[in-house]
């Protein structure tokens, strides 16, 4: 017999793993685009400038009737995602637990986020109430996507290889984004020797990120399994009430409850320094946009190796513990924020560069650490809620930012104030005993945790 050929069981069942995770992180280099080049850099000010170019003389647009300014049109439409996310997260995720056929709800939300923003290409002229509701529709799937997606973690990886799997995922998706916002900052910059108005550069930008987001999410639709779910009796409830039901659930598992609020609490802080960075170093620190959009360039390439780099110090020192040290990180790049100089871009790519550093890190550590937290069976309904602190929850960070520049005129001071976030997140997360967490939840404890 030629045992070049034959293969353990043991051994198949790692290539199959094996396979399934390269699939998995294949979905993050096929999302993270939206979230890179229409959300962060384009679609704001495109949408924007398209509402203004539709506004009545008062500077006013009117969807459905409703007054609205047109500098604020941008801001409710992400914000109506977000209230439609949390209605279909928890519904979703008690489907797909119940069922366990995720990957035909993972296809779903995926193609209907690309759909949405492939059609972004036809935002010309006064359309922007097409804009509002493709923004609304791509968000809410791109949530219910990311939730799904987050919900195999725990059944494409053993426990000890979580944070490694997580990390790479992560820095997969940074990865993509940082290589075509490239792509669409030649296009962009160079719209003129392309033979193509700025406005079409823009909405080729958009598009692409749609094609791009659909071509790369055929890959884990193919490579990621559906597993046979528990039996469980009853049937999804309405958005709420799932949650509440979900939330119920959770009280059974205090600890896991109390990580997920630690999670609420500094993550409510790095989404804000990420969302106010740019309004920080362009009132503040008197910065073009060039210089704003290679600094957002900057974080996505260095998240790549942070994300890398802190999930092999988990490997040696545990994922809590990492999460702490990049919180600590977050503070000191904060206070060193508040001393930079204006006009001074230099420091505002240092800053930039410490942002990248421990972004990636902190965000897949956490997806990590959570995923011994579940209760097996019950992957994509807690993952709902995970995904709504993640996305819908991040609303204190830029309401104290907005307050304290209200009160003191200084967005230096405002950018400070989010300190306190990763301060009491430190402390919450400190507190949590994870190993008898993990137990709690019926989970095998890691070695090194």
């Amino acid at each position: 017999m030629d045992t070049d050929t034959v293969r353990s069981p043991a051994g198949d069942e790692a290539a199959d793993r094996r396979r399934e995770q390269r699939g998995w992180y294949v979905y993050d280099w096929a999302c993270s685009v939206y979230s890179t080049s229409v959300l962060t850099v384009f679609l704001g000010p495109y949408l924007t400038s398209v509402a203004e170019a539709a506004a009545d003389a008062e500077g006013f647009v009117h969807p459905l009737g409703v007054p609205v300014r047109a500098g604020s049109f941008f801001a409710y439409a992400v914000s109506l995602s977000v209230i439609l996310a949390v209605l279909v997260m928890p519904l979703v995720g008690a489907a797909a637990d119940r069922t366990g056929r995720k990957k035909p709800l993972l296809a779903a939300a995926a193609y209907t986020g690309a759909a949405a923003t492939a059609g972004m290409f036809f935002l010309g002229g006064e359309r922007y109430l097409l804009g509002g509701v493709l923004l609304v529709v791509a968000n809410a799937a791109q949530s219910v996507a990311m939730m799904l997606y987050n919900s195999y973690l725990p059944q494409i990886a053993p426990p000890e290889e979580r944070d490694a799997v997580s990390s790479r995922g992560w820095a997969f998706g940074y990865a993509a984004g940082a290589l075509v916002l490239v792509l669409n900052l030649v296009l962009y910059s160079g719209h003129d020797s392309f033979g193509v108005s700025e406005g079409m550069a823009v909405r080729i930008c958009l598009a692409s990120a749609g094609l791009w987001w659909g071509a790369f999410a055929l890959v884990p639709l193919r490579r990621l399994r559906d597993r046979r779910a528990p039996a469980r009796e009853g049937a999804a409830l309405p958005g709420f009430r799932q949650l509440a039901a979900t939330v119920r659930d959770m009280r059974r598992h205090p600890l896991t409850l109390a990580f997920l609020l630690a999670y609420l609490v500094y993550n409510d802080g790095i989404q804000t320094v990420i969302s106010q960075a740019s309004v920080y170093g362009s009132k503040e620190l008197g910065l073009g946009q060039s210089t704003l959009i290679v600094a957002v360039l900057l974080v996505q390439v260095l998240a790549v190796a942070g994300a890398l780099a802190l999930g092999r110090l988990a490997r040696r020192y545990g994922a809590k513990r990492t999460i702490l040290g990049s919180l600590v990180a977050w503070t000191v790049t904060l206070a060193a924020g508040y001393f930079l100089p204006a006009g001074a871009p230099v420091w505002f790519f240092v800053l930039a560069a410490g942002i990248g550093l421990v972004l990636g890190g902190s965000q897949a550590l956490s997806r990590s650490l959570f995923s011994h937290l579940v209760p097996p069976g019950k992957e994509a309904e807690y993952f709902s809620a995970y995904e709504l602190s993640d996305r819908g929850m991040s609303w204190l960070g830029p309401l104290l930012f907005g307050l304290t520049y209200q009160l003191t005129g200084s967005y230096r001071d405002a950018i400070i104030s989010l300190v306190g976030f990763f301060v009491l997140g430190f402390v919450l997360l400190a507190r949590v005993p994870v190993r008898r967490a993990i137990a709690d939840a019926g989970n095998p404890v890691p070695e090194r945790i």
